[in-house]
């Protein structure tokens, strides 16, 4: 949305609690205790490429979680995230766990998503990550368009498959999208917020501006049973403006800047504006799947 008037980027120093203190935790040139095709490193690829390792989640376990090396005592802390892979190198999105008690570097982080015979793992920018404690696993996201998704995984380490435990998709329940943020709230639902940029206004239609259509959605899944997540309906969030649904209004002839310019926009980021909302359903396991997600927003 073009908004003239907009604040201007402030910059600060990062302020920390007075109970904590900064330290290195990781570099990307650390090395990865199981490595995998070109994935050989904490943030870098052997080939030179960087990852973006994104959200950290910190556990703390009751358990060894065990590790590549039988026998070896892990640790209880450790934080875990996924590596975003950008420029474009995709089926290389991995998942790393830094196992905080261990301090010799051979054993410090463990790959939790090994790759096939050419290293290839099968995702693409990994993102958001939560724990949740109702299915007592790791959710990761992968903010890739259509083909993202997201990654269950629990934070054992699984000798049998090199990786983490019970590592797999929820594509058929929580549908494919660019998903980023996800966090469970207090009833086991997991909440999912979209990040997808939409087509930019052509130059010239506004003169001396530009905008991004607005092109992502916030959704719902609601589990039939909280402590599993391939059973339930996934819900899309919709606004109403005065008695309308706000809906995805793309470029044309007769809307050539899309929703970039549009009333309820405007009325919709207007501070201290208060609309209401209803989660709409979109896909029930309960009946045949029929597309991805983006297919099937309300409006």
């Amino acid at each position: 949305m073009v908004c003239p008037q907009a604040n201007p980027e402030i910059i600060t120093d990062n302020v920390l609690s007075p109970e904590f203190a900064p330290g290195l935790v990781a570099e990307g040139i650390d090395l990865l205790e199981n490595p995998s095709g070109l994935i050989t490193r904490f943030g870098n690829l052997s080939d030179g490429s960087r990852t973006e390792p994104d959200e950290n989640t910190y556990l703390i376990l009751d358990h060894n979680p065990g590790g590549p090396t039988q026998g070896y005592d892990y640790g209880r802390h450790f934080l875990f995230q996924g590596h975003e892979m950008p420029n474009g190198n995709t089926n290389r999105a991995y998942l790393t766990r830094i196992n905080l008690d261990v301090a010799h570097p051979d054993h410090r982080i463990t790959l939790m998503t090994p790759g096939d015979a050419n290293g290839l793992t099968g995702f693409n920018s990994i993102d958001g990550s939560t724990w949740d404690p109702f299915s007592r696993t790791l959710l990761f996201t992968q903010e890739d368009g259509p083909i993202g998704g997201v990654i269950e995984m629990g934070a054992d380490f699984d000798p049998n498959t090199g990786g983490g435990a019970g590592l797999r998709t929820l594509y058929g329940s929580l549908g494919r999208g660019g998903y980023e943020g996800i966090h469970p709230d207090d009833r086991g639902n997991i909440l999912i917020v979209e990040d997808v940029g939409g087509s930019t206004v052509p130059q010239g239609t506004i003169p001396g501006q530009f905008g991004r259509n607005p092109n992502s959605f916030v959704y719902r899944f609601v589990p039939t049973s909280p402590d599993d997540l391939t059973h339930g309906k996934l819900q899309a969030l919709q606004v109403s403006i005065n008695g309308s649904p706000v809906v995805f209004v793309p470029f044309s002839m007769e809307h050539p800047t899309g929703d970039v310019l549009s009333e309820n926009q405007l009325l919709l980021h207007t501070v201290g504006a208060s609309w209401p909302v209803q989660w709409i359903t979109i896909h029930d396991t309960a009946d045949k799947w029929h597309g991805r997600v983006r297919c099937q927003c309300p409006g």
